[in-house]
């Protein structure tokens, strides 16, 4: 990956979470949804140009991921200012790119699922058919919701549907982290396994959304202790079957905010049966000590193994850039909600966490084949 490039992403994902704290420098800030620019800039703009390039395997990105890179840019503008109709039109553009990028990288009808190919491969393709699914879907909300108003739903609005853009880049972490492992002298039970963490991701996920659409909390429940047992089961797949490399520490502390993700979302699920004990900060706290740790600790995790994929190893104390990155996400970004000093002291310790990621030299190595 050319500096550049990497600087591009680097200014894309530090202004995303600039944006997460704006409100609390401007006046008025509560009346501006600044969140649509926190959540898209990273997970959308950065998150889905980051799994195209990665896609593509090409040693420079193409003019097709520099185009989605500006474009889903765009999106996010408009959405934020809502101006819809470029929002909608853009949206389906976008949807196409991706489209080109997964068939020619695999097929039309993603038949790897039912077959036995590399889990990693089945994590590959699906992170890509979620990304342009996420897009159709978010303009038919927009179409729904601002010009049709067919469905009628308190939960079925943009502002949800933004947070399934978070979903495709899980789904390549994941595919990553099952690329890392070994597929030599392992049990039938052990394939098994593997392939039971990817439907059980998908499909938990996908069930969970429309229990979240639907509102029905005690089904929410059941189905993120599903998805918090098969989280766990795929840490300890990992821990024993992946290979002794640097990445693996960066994916390890990955999957321990994923593991932090996974408790705080029960947590919050809980909160909700019962809101006459407990106020809004309280359950406003918990979830952004789901949301921080979900974006700009696991998601991030996997997005930057994926940047420097060809470059490790890479020369930096792994451990004490990992520890950094904790006290950053955990301590200092969920604090900076309520103090505007954490807040700048977060930004601030988030960029020096990109800054020497994407900046530390590393072993120059051929691109994968194929």
């Amino acid at each position: 990956m050319s500096i550049r490039f990497r600087t591009v992403l680097m200014v894309l994902m530090s202004s995303a979470l600039f944006f997460g704290f704006l409100h609390l420098f401007v006046p008025n800030g509560a009346e501006y949804n600044f969140e649509r620019l926190h959540i898209f800039l990273f997970n959308l703009c950065s998150g889905g140009t980051i799994i195209l390039y990665f896609t593509e395997n090409r040693e420079k990105p193409s003019k097709k991921v520099m185009l989605f890179c500006v474009l889903a840019t765009s999106y996010a503008i408009f959405a934020f200012l809502e101006i819809y109709i470029p929002a909608m039109i853009i949206s389906l553009v976008l949807a196409g790119i991706v489209e080109t990028v997964r068939i020619r990288k695999f097929s039309i009808f993603p038949v790897n699922f039912f077959r036995s190919a590399r889990v990693s491969e089945k994590f590959h393709q699906a992170s890509l058919l979620c990304l342009s699914v996420g897009l159709i879907i978010s303009c038919m909300v927009i179409l729904n919701n601002e010009y049709l108003k067919i469905i009628s739903l308190p939960k079925l609005k943009l502002d949800t549907f933004f947070l399934g853009f978070s979903f495709p880049l899980s789904l390549i972490t994941m595919s990553v982290m099952f690329s890392f492992m070994r597929d030599d002298d392992i049990t039938p039970i052990v394939q098994v396994l593997k392939n039971a963490g990817f439907w059980a991701v998908n499909l938990g996920v996908i069930i969970f959304f429309l229990f979240i659409l639907f509102e029905k909390l005690g089904w929410q429940l059941v189905v993120t202790s599903v998805l918090f047992t098969a989280v766990v089961m795929i840490f300890h797949l990992f821990i024993r079957l992946g290979a002794r490399k640097q990445q693996k520490n960066f994916l390890i502390s990955g999957m321990g905010f994923l593991l932090v993700t996974a408790v705080t979302g029960i947590a919050y699920i809980i909160l909700e049966f019962f809101p006459g004990y407990y106020n809004s900060d309280i359950s406003g706290l918990v979830l952004k000590l789901h949301s921080f740790p979900s974006l700009y600790g696991w998601n991030l995790s996997g997005l930057a193994v994926i940047c420097r994929y060809q470059d490790f190893p890479i020369r930096l104390h792994s451990n004490g850039l990992i520890l950094f990155h904790w006290i950053t996400v955990m301590i200092l970004a969920p604090a900076g909600v309520y103090f505007q000093f954490f807040a700048v002291c977060a930004i601030i310790c988030y960029t020096v966490f990109l800054y020497i990621l994407f900046s530390s030299k590393g072993a120059k190595r051929n691109y994968r084949s194929s």
